[in-house]
């Protein structure tokens, strides 16, 4: 847990009572989008209109520059021919004249006198006609001359007296006429009826998108047209920051609402993921079977679940409306567990370590209970409070209890089986010091009843009698505190002592078995916490089986060493046998029950040996021992 528990959220509304909430924005959005492009659009074709309007008029006014130029250029002409006419002009001087109004013609080549001879002419009699009727310049078709377009006019001296004849080339006319910023701005063409281009001013090829006007091209006329296309276009700065301004801030705008609608999703997404985690909290905490209760810094109860109230019988809402001390705190623990409370709550070093109280039920029942602390942090990673798990361990330690009273029988069951299969070699031990006592008893009464005894002759064999009757007593009480049917007293005790005791009653059948049993003590060996019979049955085990295993060894290798030694962990004592050793695949299987290896075997022995030293939290196994044979090793804590 990594924050106090939040209260069941409310389960989310249905999309469909919201469906005009959500509808509203996305509609007001596509308004927004077509608003802004109706209006970026319109701005568009203003400017453009705008642009059109002022290249019209660039191209009205070019239009009339040319057409003054023309009719200025007529009456230069006309003027000249009078001149001519009137003899006020020799051939030379009009020539010079001539010369002098082509440079300054804009676009004229050629200018020639034309007498009545010119009505002879099929090509110029119908315009010459004409020009002295109308009173007024008449321009003839193009034609093509040298790879260049021309026209020709003919400008009448009035009364069929005569024509001047003027010749214009097209593309000197553009070059000569256009200004310089007309021709930075469009392109212009001078087309016929096909749209073939007959001359062309330009910088640069226009494309077909850019804005075009075309006029008549008159005069001259006879189907030519002049066509302006804009080719380059100022950029209107007010205009293009307006509609950069609006398309900023629509981006910026539209962008905000992808942003917030992202972290709405995202949010929703996270209420939903809560719902869903809170769900399967609760799912997960109401199917468990240890209490969980969480706790503030001031000891109030915040959480509790399922579990923990039907293991103390209040409901969740009484519980959270406590104080400490609690009700279901047991009375005889009561100051115990008011410290142990007071301490955890303080950071003590209780925390993360379990605990083992007793809690009252509602109904007076007590119980045992194993409790585990642990911080509650929150998401800032602030110190909130304290989350339990509480586990009700009365079955468990009712079972333990059960365990630990079938392990005693049973180890009082191998005790008697030990000292039944002992029971003729300790008859037989314990017949010598009787023999002995009975024989020095009956020469001392022989002594006695023929009058030959005195206090000295009586003294050796009293001696050798209360020796022998030691000795036989020795014998009994080891038997009896061996096979005593007693509680178990973990008390302090030394395992060398241990050992002799165990070799004490073992040694009558090793001589029996021609088995030499050695020992090696080490010396100023910490004591145990240990149960000192118990360790004599596990010792007495650990030596028999050792000396069965040498049951088919040469009597030179029958010797068995018992050796204790302490490190900085425990105490242990290894007892090392000279047989056959231990099968590689009967390892496994060596401390299972009812396994052996003896024909005449129970398989109970080195089980409940590992059982005892298991029950005093120690260890026992065995490896393979250097030249052959097997060591068997108990290892024990030492008594702090």
């Amino acid at each position: 847990m990594s924050s106090l528990p939040h209260p069941p959220l409310r389960p989310a509304p249905p999309a469909a009572s919201h469906g005009w909430y959500w509808m509203l924005p996305r509609v007001a959005v596509v308004l927004f989008l077509l608003a802004i492009t109706a209006l970026i659009g319109w701005l568009h074709e203003q400017d453009r209109e705008d642009q059109r309007q002022a290249m019209i008029s660039d191209v009205l006014w070019m239009e009339q520059d040319l057409r003054f130029h023309l009719d200025r250029n007529a009456e230069l002409m006309a003027q000249l021919g009078r001149e001519r006419l009137e003899r006020q002009l020799d051939a030379y001087a009009f020539e010079l004249r001539a010369r002098n109004l082509i440079a300054n013609g804009h676009g004229l080549v050629a200018v020639e006198p034309q007498d009545s001879s010119v009505v002879d002419d099929p090509d110029l009699a119908g315009p010459a006609r004409l020009a002295s009727q109308l009173g007024r310049p008449v321009y003839l078709p193009p034609h093509l001359i040298g790879g260049d377009v021309h026209f020709d006019v003919l400008v009448p001296l009035g009364s069929d007296e005569g024509w001047v004849r003027g010749r214009y080339a097209i593309s000197q006319m553009l070059a000569q006429s256009i200004p310089w910023w007309f021709a930075e701005r469009y392109k212009l063409d001078v087309i016929d009826n096909v749209e073939t281009v007959l001359a062309s001013k330009s910088k640069v090829d226009a494309r077909q998108d850019e804005l075009s006007y075309a006029l008549s091209f008159d005069p001259p006329g006879h189907g030519l047209r002049l066509r302006v296309t804009a080719y380059h276009t100022e950029t209107r700065l007010l205009p293009a920051l307006l509609v950069a301004t609006i398309v900023c801030l629509a981006m910026a705008m539209l962008w905000s609402m992808w942003a917030l609608r992202r972290h709405l999703a995202r949010r929703l997404e996270a209420e939903q993921a809560l719902r869903a985690e809170h769900a399967f909290r609760s799912a997960m905490e109401n199917s468990l079977v240890i209490g969980l209760r969480a706790r503030d810094l001031e000891g109030r109860i915040t959480h509790v679940n399922t579990a923990f109230c039907r293991m103390v019988g209040w409901s969740e809402r009484e519980l959270m409306a406590m104080r400490p001390p609690m009700p279901y705190w047991a009375p005889e623990q009561a100051e115990e567990i008011r410290a142990l409370h007071d301490e955890i709550l303080q950071g003590g070093a209780l925390s993360h370590e379990a605990i083992e109280l007793k809690f009252v039920r509602r109904n007076g029942e007590r119980f045992d209970v194993l409790i585990t602390e642990a911080p509650l942090v929150d998401a800032d990673g602030r110190h909130v409070g304290w989350m339990s798990s509480v586990q009700d361990i009365t079955e468990r330690k009712q079972a333990e209890e059960l365990y630990r009273q079938q392990q005693e029988k049973m180890a009082f069951t191998g005790r008697l089986i030990t000292m039944g299969e002992m029971a003729s070699t300790l008859a037989h031990e314990l017949n010598q010091p009787l023999s002995a006592i009975s024989s020095y008893s009956t020469a001392c009464l022989n002594m006695l009843e023929h009058g030959q005894a005195d206090a000295g002759e009586l003294r050796e064999p009293l001696a050798r009698m209360n020796a022998q009757a030691r000795r036989a007593g020795t014998i009994i009480r080891r038997v009896h505190e061996f096979v005593r049917r007693s509680e178990p007293k973990r008390l302090p005790c030394s395992l060398n002592h241990v050992v002799e005791e165990a070799v004490g009653l073992i040694e009558a059948d090793a001589r029996k078995r021609d088995i030499r049993i050695s020992t090696s003590l080490a010396g100023q060996l910490p004591d145990v916490r240990a149960d000192r019979v118990m360790m004599e049955q596990v010792l007495l085990n650990l030596i028999r089986n050792g000396m069965d295993a040498m049951a088919d060894v040469d009597a030179g290798r029958r010797r068995l060493l018992i050796q204790t030694s302490a490190d900085g962990s425990g105490v242990q004592v290894a007892v090392r046998d000279h047989g056959r050793g231990i099968a590689p695949d009967l390892g496994d299987k060596l401390f299972a029950p009812f396994f052996t290896t003896k024909p005449d075997g129970m398989g109970m022995g080195l089980n409940i040996c590992r059982s005892i030293v298991e029950l005093h939290h120690g260890r026992l196994w065995y490896e393979n021992a250097d030249g052959g044979g097997t060591v068997f090793i108990m290892k024990l804590p030492i008594d702090a």
